[in-house]
């Protein structure tokens, strides 16, 4: 099986710089696709958006977004140029599946895009709903699952969303990016299923990661 490389990253904050990054390091590294986990502005409006990740419209890669607790929840379902937003939907390259989620559950700081878990749940269950089997399935989410590495807040808390984590225990996806928290970047698993926050492409992060027979990640 052909080996297949996609680069992830996440939380721009509005940075164009980052975008630009975003886009040259694609090229570099030989990226198949791009995966934005939202968070594209900061507390921004869609054309906002727009200007953020028009650097990411001209490289001639499948770029695949979720909008984040920061951003409009207008942006939902904007595709902006060949960029393809994909809360509650789900695309299809090759034997891969993507489904998204974006915003953030309800939190203390009454951001931009915030939903409830039944919300949450029913978007998953909306973008699942139309996929078909292959041989990934990936959620592209904001937020990421409740009670990992990946949801520890600077405070210690666990800010993750619970239908998330039900999401991945109950379809088992191979792979879950996510985001939002910016000190949380690394790996964790549920059971067979990786977890990857890149990190904050605000600060220069990213990850690659190489499907084949396996999974192979690498944090920038």
């Amino acid at each position: 099986m052909k080996s297949l490389k996609i680069l992830a990253t996440a939380d721009f904050h509005g940075s164009l710089e980052a975008s630009r990054r975003t886009a040259l390091e694609a090229k570099n590294v030989g990226a198949d696709i791009v995966v934005l986990c939202g968070d594209v502005t900061h507390c921004g409006s869609i054309g906002d958006a727009k200007k953020v990740l028009s650097p990411l419209d001209v490289i001639d890669l499948p770029v695949l977004f979720v909008p984040g607790n920061c951003d409009p929840p207008s942006l939902v379902g904007v595709n902006i140029g060949s960029l393809r937003c994909i809360h509650g939907r789900c695309e299809t390259y090759g034997n891969i599946v993507f489904i998204g989620v974006g915003g953030g559950v309800i939190g203390p700081f009454q951001t931009m895009f915030e939903m409830t878990e039944e919300e949450v749940m029913n978007v998953l269950t909306l973008g699942f709903k139309h996929s078909q089997a292959k041989r990934w399935l990936i959620l592209v989410s904001h937020s990421p699952p409740k009670d990992t590495k990946l949801d520890v807040a600077y405070t210690g808390e666990h800010v993750g969303s619970l239908s998330i984590r039900q999401f991945i225990q109950e379809k088992k996806p191979s792979i879950v990016f996510c985001g939002h928290v910016h000190e949380a970047r690394g790996t964790d698993q549920i059971n067979d299923t990786l977890l990857l926050n890149p990190g904050p492409a605000k600060h220069g992060h990213y990850a690659i990661v190489d499907l084949n027979e396996k999974i192979k990640v690498e944090l920038f």
